[in-house]
């Protein structure tokens, strides 16, 4: 029986800071695959649907592959010859849990079936035949008759099994070590037999359909184990079978994800397991709860996607006061299982589950899933913008932003309404276009361990905000907007004082608050307080807080940082019962859902009231996020980048994690000018200095939103209300920003249209530019009008820019008008501060405008 252990490590005040590496899993799993070659043919095309086609042959063991038709000799997705594309396992699992920080580990491995059979490959053209090969039914649905989804409703669950289907049906089995070799039809293979134990197989099937004429579905179901004896085990392999022996190893692996948008294949040591387990002690059938699909891909293939993704080693200083609060290379806010090679192929998964791409080997993708069956679809195009668009097609697209967010600075500050009056009177000395404060600490503040931290009780603290309405009031007639501050967590507030509602005890009393095993409300550690976390399965959940929402919007606000999401505890108890570690990549979905639901029911309540269009509607913005959270959210920003230089936490890290985003369908994203993350230790210091800030607004103005933050430590901080050079700086950034908001105006409709990115890595417009794929944080595309070289680097004056291959017009330098010609080169380019490397193409009607709206805004001369 498989075990799942939690260990929790939450409470010590300072910790080791060089915790547990990053998530381990079992080595890379090997197979044989065989073939019944009574009942399946030596080569045969088959249909799937009226665009693909897969091509099975029995060379070299055999193998699949699947291809549109209209490019028949391209496969987009294909098997290894020879060997197994799908295993399961039955394995112990533990998880380390930190205030919302999670580490994922494989442990025992009771039994793993690694090697395949294929023993019928068929086109299915009625229902009742599929349901007939397993003993339980299949939820199929025609596709002449598809389901209907409107408006915010969310698709069901339920697997879509469109007809005519592509059905392969065969065993996943182990064998033992001995071995003898043999020769049958022409084909040498050495075969393993004779366990000295029982020996374990498994049906499976894999169903193939067409889904649109791009995308083709695929869902793989592994049944539970069957144990069998020796002779048993010599019969099934006495000759039905052929196929080439690979033998698997018991050293040590390495297992990787990412390290940047195009990844070379990284690295992190894990520990081995055998290849078969002997001497079973499993009292009776369990379900599989691992499955890995293991596919071809090519030497020099590199991968985009995957979310979020950044590479982030350990960081000391956090983890010292937040067990791996630092965080690793393998830990996001907001991953998705999709992806998109150089190759042009793209994969992405349905579901919920923990999973794992392995991507270290340099012919094959293995995919480990923590359960026993696996959905998924194949993309078709022929560039990746093409396949951006297919993915959002699919998975949902963000809407389109309202005018006010993208019309000038964000101004995030704190302090009260003194200190915002204030601020407000410096900016408007310098000149600086401002479309909104952002005050998270609306709700009031109480100092903790790690800095000031708000009190999480989702209304205004009326002694800080003093004249809240009135202070709205005032910054609305100079058009400027308020945003404020909440999440899905609320905290005991009885020391808290001025407080109108107690909304921790009001989810109490209503029952909507996560449990723990004893049926109370969960109490989850976050930094220096426990919270209480909203069950957002709950039906009455969503009304209540989406009432609290509406008090906020009463008042006068317009948008807010809807945090957090992201820290689900895995041994959770939720109302809908289902498994909370598929529910914790689940939840910041629902979180995005009920913020969205309010912002369209406010915009239909509206409609009457206020002119009907896109500049006075409501915003959200989070960082938590997965696969479908395009689908529910309107803008994202990256997280809490640490105050530095860094490539893997800091300045640098914020261009990886924004491009790989874009291109998993977060198409509007933006970090914090200056990075949030300030450490203060006797020891170990991280704080932002004014360079850095500088910088920060110089790249950030060049990204959908720009908005600042303090920092969870303001006073250590340098910020742009220092001094003279801070306020005059942001004020040449925010009208840089403004310069080019006519164009970003169009990548907004385009992004709500298509799926695709503000900001772009050169990959996506220039796939086959060797150099492009080897890029990361170093320059990135706005649109397809500009190239971006900001400087990520302390104390550097210039950049090396990279003119891609496959451009028909020039690139032209904004600050001296010098013309870049040579397609494929590298230049040096001086970029000291306030004079960012920023590229036009020549001729452009966009880059013309943009120079002329500099010219006008006293910017360039």
């Amino acid at each position: 029986m498989a075990i799942l252990k939690i260990t929790k490590k939450h409470h010590k005040r300072f910790n080791n800071p060089f915790p547990s590496s990053v998530s381990t899993t079992i080595p890379y799993v090997q197979g044989s695959l065989f073939f019944n070659s009574k009942r399946v043919p030596l080569d045969q095309t088959f249909s799937i649907g009226s665009d693909f086609q897969l091509s099975w042959t029995s060379n070299n063991g055999g193998h699949l592959s699947i291809s549109h038709l209209s490019q028949a000799t391209r496969p987009i997705w294909s098997t290894i010859p020879g060997q197994a594309f799908v295993s399961a396992a039955l394995v112990d699992t533990e998880v380390e849990e930190s205030r919302g920080s999670f580490l994922v580990k494989d442990k025992d491995v009771h039994m793993v079936c690694n090697h395949q059979t294929i023993e019928d490959i068929r086109v299915i053209e009625d229902s009742g035949m599929i349901n007939s090969q397993f003993d339980h039914p299949l939820e199929c649905e025609v596709v002449d008759s598809p389901s209907v989804h409107q408006g915010l409703e969310k698709k069901s669950d339920a697997q879509e099994i469109h007809l005519p289907t592509l059905m392969i049906t065969g065993r996943l089995f182990n064998m033992t070590k001995k071995s003898r070799r043999f020769q049958k039809h022409g084909i040498q293979a050495t075969m393993q037999f004779e366990a000295k134990g029982p020996s374990v197989y498994a049906r499976y099937w894999v169903l193939f359909n067409q889904k649109t004429n791009h995308e083709v579905g695929f869902q793989v179901k592994v049944e539970k184990p069957n144990f069998i004896s020796r002779n048993k085990v010599s019969n099934t392999v006495s000759g039905v079978y052929q196929g080439f022996k690979r033998r698997l190893s018991n050293r040590k692996k390495r297992l990787g994800w990412c390290w940047y948008l195009s990844r070379p294949r990284g690295f992190v040591l894990v520990s081995s397991v055998e290849e078969e387990i002997e001497d079973l002690d499993i009292s009776k059938s369990k379900e599989f709860n691992r499955v890995w699909l293991t596919y071809a891909s090519d030497e020099n293939e590199r991968f985009y996607g995957f979310g979020e993704q950044g590479d982030q080693p350990i960081t000391l200083a956090a983890n010292l006061i937040s067990y791996r609060a630092g965080g690793d290379w393998s830990t996001t806010y907001a991953p998705s299982p999709f992806y998109i090679t150089s190759k042009m192929r793209s994969v992405y998964l349905e579901g919920y589950d923990y999973t794992v791409f392995d991507l270290t080997r340099p012919d094959r993708v293995q995919i480990q899933i923590h359960g026993n069956s696996v959905e998924g679809q194949i993309l078709h195009g022929n560039s990746p913008c093409e396949l951006i668009e297919r993915f959002t097609e699919n998975i949902g697209r963000l809407p389109e932003l309202p005018d006010w967010i993208i019309s000038g600075a964000i101004v995030g500050m704190q302090g009260g309404t003194d200190a915002v009056r204030h601020i407000w009177d410096e900016l408007r000395t310098y000149d600086v276009p401002v479309s909104a404060f952002w005050l998270q600490d609306w709700v009031g503040q109480r100092e903790t361990l790690i800095g000031s931290q708000l009190w999480w009780n989702w209304e205004v603290d009326a002694h800080r905000y003093w004249g809240w309405k009135e202070l709205l009031k005032d910054l609305s007639s100079q058009h400027i907007k308020v945003m404020t501050y909440c999440n899905p967590c609320l905290a005991p507030v009885d020391e808290k004082q001025n407080k109108r509602r107690n909304l921790f005890e009001e989810a109490k009393q209503l029952d909507i608050l996560v449990k723990d095993s004893y049926g109370n409300p969960y109490m989850v550690p976050n930094t220096a307080f426990d919270v209480g976390m909203l069950d957002l399965t709950h039906p009455k959940t969503a009304p209540w807080f989406k009432q609290i929402l509406q008090e906020m919007v009463d008042d006068g606000v317009t948008g807010w940082m809807a945090d957090f999401g992201e820290g689900l505890p895995v041994d959770a108890v939720l109302y809908s019962g289902e498994d909370p570690i598929s529910a914790h990549n689940r939840y910041p979905e629902l979180w995005a859902k009920i913020n969205r639901e309010l912002v369209e029911e406010w915009k239909s309540n509206s409609l009457n009231k206020v002119k009907e269009d896109q500049e006075e509607g409501l915003v959200f913005f989070m960082r938590a996020g997965f696969r479908d959270s395009p689908k529910w959210g309107m803008l994202f920003w990256e997280g809490d980048q640490m105050v530095s230089w860094q490539t893997n936490d800091g300045i640098k890290s914020s261009v990886v994690g924004l491009l790989s985003s874009g291109i998993s369908g977060y198409a509007f994203n933006h970090s914090d000018i200056g990075g949030y993350c300030t450490v203060n230790l006797p020891i170990v210091k991280y704080s932002r200095s004014e360079e850095l800030l500088l910088r920060w607004m110089e790249l950030n103005s060049f990204t959908t939103v720009f908005r600042t933050h303090e920092g969870n430590k303001p006073s250590c901080n340098s910020q742009f209300y220092s001094n003279q050079q801070t306020f005059s700086h942001f004020a040449r950034s925010a009208k840089v920003y403004v310069a080019w908001k006519f164009y970003r105006l169009q990548l907004v409709k385009e992004a709500a249209q298509k799926g695709l990115p503000v900001c772009r890595h050169l990959f996506l417009h220039y796939p086959n530019d060797e150099r492009v794929h080897h890029l990361s944080y170093q320059q990135f595309l706005v649109g397809s009008e500009f190239l971006v070289v900001p400087v990520l680097d302390k104390g550097k004056k210039k950049v090396k820019a990279y003119f891609p291959l496959g451009e028909s017009s020039n690139w032209l330098h904004i600050w001296t008008g010098k013309v870049f010609s040579k397609q494929g080169s590298e230049e040096w380019v001086e970029a000291p501060i306030g004079y960012p490397a920023v590229f036009v193409k020549v001729g452009s009607l966009v880059g013309e405008t943009f120079l002329n709206n500099l010219r006008n805004l006293g910017i360039l001369s």
